[in-house]
């Protein structure tokens, strides 16, 4: 099984280490040097503190710590939109699949962390869910070759990317202040080292709410595969490590049901991917 890191906090510090599934082993105060996850990604280090690990017994057990989201202080979030086929059709405006993707930025602190809620603000209650892959950049790159974009993969982890739906239609040519409400997101439980490119290549995603299916997809179906992502991103902007790629979702968020089929307080979200894990949130209301 591959390593699962973790960030965490646990005693009233943050911290980073390996998620047993028993429990998490520390590994931050072994390694002051590298005090985040984002550091020992950009020194190319992970298997070697993952080493350091290996055989150690627990030292907080799952019930004592609250996982983080995993880069909690990543570069740049980028994330790519409508980029299954049958998300581009969902929009019923009779446009070709498009010639190039779609791009927005969202912040750090629209996320929040695995098995923690999602927050419903009171100014609008179309809070959606949206499953998808995001790829975490090991080695920092400007105007890659799509042949060349694994080599520039550190890790994946999963990504809720909830959206205040009414809100990006606020303006005309954005999409950003639906995207970007504080922890109205989740990335998690943690980052497993991209090793395989078969950890891409047609791996399923599927997302729930409340135990039903509502995404359900193979990610070699992407319009736009990852490997043409970082190609493209890295054109006009140097990718450096700890910056990360969500990379779409499939057809079947509450948006295009009819009526709409958004989440409310109470509502438990889990997006499942192979060779990743399950991230799970559940739902409730901004307390101001």
């Amino acid at each position: 099984m591959s390593p699962h890191f973790v960030t965490f906090t646990a005693q009233g510090r943050q911290s980073y280490g390996l998620h047993t599934g028993s429990g998490v082993i520390d590994l931050g105060p072994g390694n002051p040097q590298l005090p985040s996850l984002r550091d020992v990604i950009t020194a190319g280090a992970l298997k070697e503190v993952f080493l350091q690990g290996a055989g150690r017994a627990d030292d907080y057990s799952l019930d004592q710590v609250t996982l983080e989201m995993p880069i909690p202080n990543p570069g740049k979030i980028l994330c790519v939109g409508v980029n299954f086929p049958d998300r581009n059709a969902e929009y019923k405006d009779g446009s070709a699949q498009p010639q190039y993707m779609s791009l927005f930025p969202r912040f750090a602190s629209s996320f929040t962390g695995h098995d923690r809620p999602l927050i419903r603000p009171p100014e609008n209650h179309t809070l959606d869910y949206e499953g998808e892959v995001a790829v975490v950049i090991g080695k920092p790159g400007r105007r890659i070759k799509a042949q060349d974009a694994y080599d520039h993969i550190a890790a994946l982890t999963l990504c809720n990317e909830g959206t205040i739906r009414d809100w990006v239609r606020h303006a005309k040519f954005n999409v950003t202040q639906g995207k970007n409400w504080d922890n109205s997101g989740a990335m998690g439980p943690w980052l497993v080292p991209f090793t395989n490119p078969a950890q891409l290549d047609g791996a399923r995603i599927v997302t729930r709410v409340n135990g039903e299916v509502r995404q359900d997809d193979r990610l070699e179906r992407m319009i736009f595969p990852v490997r043409e992502q970082i190609a493209y991103i890295s054109t006009f902007t140097t990718l450096q490590p700890g910056d990360i790629i969500v990379t779409g979702t499939p057809t079947g968020a509450g948006a295009r049901f009819d009526p709409p089929r958004y989440l409310a307080p109470g509502d438990v979200v889990d997006v499942t991917v192979e060779g990743i894990g399950t991230l799970r949130n559940t739902v409730q209301d901004e307390a101001i």
